[in-house]
Formats: C-alpha cells, structure tokens, sequence
C-alpha cells in the first residue's frame, strides 16, 4: 500500500534530520543520495550538495546517485529529467519506491545524517511554482479572504482595504524565485557551453595534429559536424577578419 506524502515527509525529516515540507523539494537529489548512505554508509556525501538551488546542480547529485546504483547493482531506472523539474507526482512515486527499497535493505544500524553531512548546510531546496492566480483567479492572492458576503463592516472599513499591498507582495516574492530560477539556468547554461567548448579545443587540437601527419579521423570530422551543426532557419552571423583566437567563450 502507497505511503502517504505527510508519512514520507515526516520518515525522511526524522531519519535525515531534515526539515522538508514538500515531497517536490526531493528533486534537489539530495535526500535520495542520503537514503541510498543510511543504507550503505559508503556514499561520497562530500559530493552531494545538500542545500542545491540550481537544476544543474540536482543533476550532478543525480549523477552521484546513479553511480552508486551501478556499483550496487540496484536494478531501477532513475527518471532524472523528470524529477529535477520538481513536479510532485514524479517525486512521490520515486521517494514511495526509495522507502521501500529502505524498507528492504536498512540493516537497523545506528546513522548520524548529520555527521555524515560534516556540517554541510541543507537549506530546504526552493521549488518553482506557477504565478499566483494564473489559473485560480484571486485565490491564491486571498483576495476577499477577510470578507463575508461582501458586506463592508459596521465601522465602515473594508477587511480587504489591505489587499492589493498583500497582491503586490505575493507578485514580488514570486519574481525575486523566478529571477532566481533564471539566474541557475545561465549557470546552468554557461556550464554545459564550457563543457562543450573544452571538447571543440580537444576535438580541434587532436584534427589538426593528425592532419599535420597526412592523416584523419573520420570519427573526430563526425564531432565536429555535430558540434558546428546548426537548426534549419538559423544562420551563422560573419565573423570580421579581425577576431582571432582571442575571442572569448
């Protein structure tokens, strides 16, 4: 029988000594890695950040929790892509499963999550939400939360005379965690470009080389075309004849 989210919530916050209040939050990755350590003892805890804020950084803790599937031999497909984008369905089935994986195999040993963590901060991971009110109206905002009937009160002051300040608030937090979103995904960006430009420089580098000794590869020309290909409709801006090797990335 399927455990409920508050049950879930309440047996992760006791066993990590968290303070989780949404099963979405277990998207950061963080969580999962430290059930997998409570089991094993032998996670590399020193790679898991705990308190992640970006998608880049739930996917590198992911990419910790898929490793130690692999050396364990745990048979169970991690929907990566899906649970990074913190949707609760997708968290609840995942975290259900991890508890009865836990379930299973927890050998009753004593765990100290905190030690484990070596003091590592675990700020409760933030999720993204949709705006206030795109859908139910003004609800979210508690507009008329403090009116009955819509009547004005006998000392002739409205409840809701506040509101359009509670409004504004509400909309202001919402764009203070949307710029923040934002901001982790040009992090995010910037990495992986990184990432791929290292590659163009050794891809490029390893061509030439080879092609200053009357030979070539066809699987680095294969990289190549992959990583200079373009979408149909876009079309690669001229480049002066004056930018060289100094231009940046």
């Amino acid at each position: 029988m399927a455990v409920s989210r508050s049950d879930l919530l309440a047996w992760l916050n006791e066993l990590l000594q968290l303070n989780y209040t949404k099963v979405e939050q277990c998207g950061a990755g963080g969580a999962y890695c430290q059930v997998l350590d409570s089991i094993y003892g032998d996670l590399p805890m020193q790679r898991v950040k705990m308190n992640a804020k970006h998608e880049y950084e739930f996917v590198a803790n992911f990419k910790v929790m898929q490793n130690v599937f692999k050396a364990k031999k745990i048979d169970k497909p991690i929907p990566v892509e899906k649970l990074v984008k913190c949707k609760m369905q997708d968290n609840l089935e995942f975290l259900q499963w991890m508890k009865r994986f836990w379930d299973s195999n927890y050998g009753g040993q004593g765990y100290d999550p905190v030690a484990r963590r070596r003091g590592a901060p675990t700020d409760s991971p933030a999720t993204i939400a949709p705006l206030a009110g795109s859908r139910s109206g003004s609800t979210n905002l508690g507009v008329g939360a403090g009116r009955s009937g819509g009547k004005t009160p006998i000392g002739g002051h409205r409840a809701g005379s506040t509101q359009p300040n509670e409004a504004i608030q509400n909309y202001q937090a919402q764009i203070r965690e949307l710029t923040t979103h934002m901001e982790g995904l040009e992090k995010e960006r910037d990495f992986y470009f990184a990432k791929l430009r290292d590659i163009e420089i050794l891809v490029q580098a390893q061509a030439e080389a080879l092609l200053a000794d009357g030979q070539e590869d066809k699987t680095l020309k294969d990289i190549q075309q992959i990583l200079y290909s373009t979408e149909d409709g876009f079309e690669v801006p001229d480049t002066p004849a004056e930018v060289d090797e100094e231009e940046t990335f």
